[in-house]
């Protein structure tokens, strides 16, 4: 046994203050259909959970006490709480590029942060990472009945039903099929999830026209609230209008977190090429006027569209 493993073993178990007790895990009885479902341990599987035995390893090296590294030491759970976020934002980036080397590289970056913070917990005695991992095994194979179990669906829509039922019987302090969206998601994201639940329990629109038809209305209803010079209208109309756009992304099938954040990208590409053709001429924006800077935007604007068009063909 190695000194990593000696030092985590002949470590005691703190409580932190006020923390609560580790909820025990009931592992779930495994059926032989269940095991039928279950394919063998490929040498790649193997790998992969030899390299996370590694991973615990190393974290708990640079966690030992005395001799452990400073920085990793001094961290708590509150303190690597931005790392969380950020490492998640990282990988999406790496996901959107579509390069897989950073993918994998990021999703690494973030295995980390769930890996830190689960031994931290362990310290505390609250829980550890092998609670963490055999919690999402046995929620995967509760909610997976028609894989797991007897169950039969039909189609896509049918396992969602199928898992927020489970879900609520799990989680029976939910009374509201919006209950458990989490609160500090960006508000973008909320309302994208607070439509998907409730299309889920039937409160949906039948067809994209009557979407757009609302679209149409609170654009309607936030000029009259620009006409009339009232700022906390204009304020509430904006809010229902940015939320019927929200709608019609998710009719469509379309994350509209990544739709914005394409066309943020578009406009920044957009504008730096207008300063720096302002800029080449010896000139500076603020003395250019807006028909002369709108003129280079349409130009990119126009070939933006030519190269999507050959693209196409």
């Amino acid at each position: 046994m190695n000194s990593s493993k000696k030092s985590a073993s002949k470590a005691p178990r703190r409580r932190a203050a006020g923390a609560s007790k580790p909820r025990p895990q009931k592992h779930l009885h495994v059926s032989a259909a269940e095991a039928a479902a279950v394919p063998a341990l490929t040498a790649e599987m193997r790998r992969g959970a030899e390299q996370t035995a590694r991973l615990l390893q190393i974290m708990a090296r640079l966690r030992r006490p005395k001799d452990g590294c400073p920085w990793d030491l001094e961290q708590t759970l509150d303190s690597v709480k931005p790392h969380l976020i950020e490492e998640a934002y990282e990988a999406l980036d790496a996901l959107e590029s579509g390069n897989r080397s950073d993918l994998a590289e990021e999703l690494g970056d973030l295995l980390l942060q769930i890996v830190f913070q689960s031994h931290m917990a362990s310290q505390e005695g609250a829980f550890s990472f092998a609670d963490v991992a055999q919690g999402i095994c046995d929620k995967l194979v509760r909610r997976h009945p028609h894989i797991f179990g007897e169950v039969k669906v039909a189609d896509s829509k049918e396992v969602l039903r199928n898992w927020d039922a489970i879900k609520c019987k799990e989680k029976q302090t939910r009374v509201s099929a919006l209950d458990g969206i989490p609160e500090h998601v960006p508000p973008l994201h909320r309302a994208y999830q607070l439509q998907k639940r409730a299309a889920r329990v039937g409160f949906d629109w039948s067809d994209i026209k009557d979407v757009f038809a609302k679209l149409d209305e609170e654009v309607g209803e936030l000029k009259e609230a620009v006409a009339k010079g009232s700022r906390q209208q204009v304020v509430e109309e904006i809010g229902d209008l940015i939320f019927s756009v929200v709608n019609v992304a998710r009719f469509m099938k379309v994350d509209p977190a990544y739709a914005l954040d394409s066309t943020n990208k578009k406009f920044t590409r957009r504008f730096r090429v207008v300063e720096d053709e302002i800029t080449g001429q010896g000139r500076r924006m603020k003395d250019c006027t807006l028909q002369e800077m709108d003129a280079i935007w349409d130009r990119l604007r126009a070939a933006d569209k030519k190269r999507k068009k050959s693209a196409r063909r």
